[in-house]
């Protein structure tokens, strides 16, 4: 499977390693296509991993990872062109921070009457945008291991083929336990579950921390 990356921060290495670790093609793309980042990503993942511009990400893709910071995510989407996304997968990652300093967690800059998950669906609206990954940290992202056992990943889209790929590349990945919520708009609720982990964080003084559903 071919893999566009559209973002070169934490999250978008480490889900590119992932992908690469699979045996998949990957691109990482950003907004120059000779970022440093992004070249020393792909100089430590092997042959399988390649960069460019966020469009040439898109294009290359079968399979796109939305990795951008909140305030770039529109601007990221222009630039790879819906055209290069239509009809494709889009893992959405992303969550819409609202940065209160740096001795305070992030609040939401949107949220329970829509999400960014939702924005990301209206900005490229061929696209079969589905939110994952965005409720953990990026250590995590792939194989998480705890003590309790794999943790739990929820995600949603409006696509159920979309959403069915998003779930063998979890379980692929290492979240055995995956639960599809519904539509696009399901979000609304995984959004803030992002704010609530980084809370934990701040107080437990530790990032190595997931949700796991239990039941009787």
């Amino acid at each position: 499977m071919r893999v566009g990356i559209l973002g070169t921060g934490d999250v978008g290495r480490a889900l590119g390693t992932g992908f690469v670790g699979l045996g998949h093609e990957v691109k990482m793309g950003s907004r120059d296509a000779a970022n440093e980042r992004a070249a020393q990503w792909a100089a430590a993942a092997g042959a399988l991993a390649s960069t460019g511009t966020f469009a040439d990400a898109a294009a290359f893709a079968e399979v796109a990872v939305l990795a951008t910071a909140w305030s770039g995510t529109e601007n990221a989407l222009q630039l790879a062109g819906p055209v290069n996304l239509a009809g494709k997968v889009v893992i959405d990652a992303t969550n819409p921070l609202a940065l209160a300093g740096p001795d305070r967690p992030p609040g939401l800059a949107l949220g329970h009457t829509d999400s960014g998950g939702e924005q990301v669906q209206r900005w490229v609206p061929d696209a079969r945008v589905v939110k994952a990954f965005n409720i953990v940290g990026n250590a995590d992202m792939v194989n998480p291991d705890f003590p309790d056992g794999p943790p739990t990943m929820f995600f949603c889209g409006n696509d159920e083929d979309a959403k069915a790929t998003v779930s063998d590349i979890l379980i692929a990945f290492g979240w055995p336990s995956s639960i599809d919520i519904g539509g696009i708009e399901g979000a609304r609720l995984l959004e803030p579950m992002c704010i609530l982990w980084v809370i934990c964080g701040f107080h437990s003084g530790s990032w190595d921390n997931a949700f796991k559903l239990l039941r009787k």
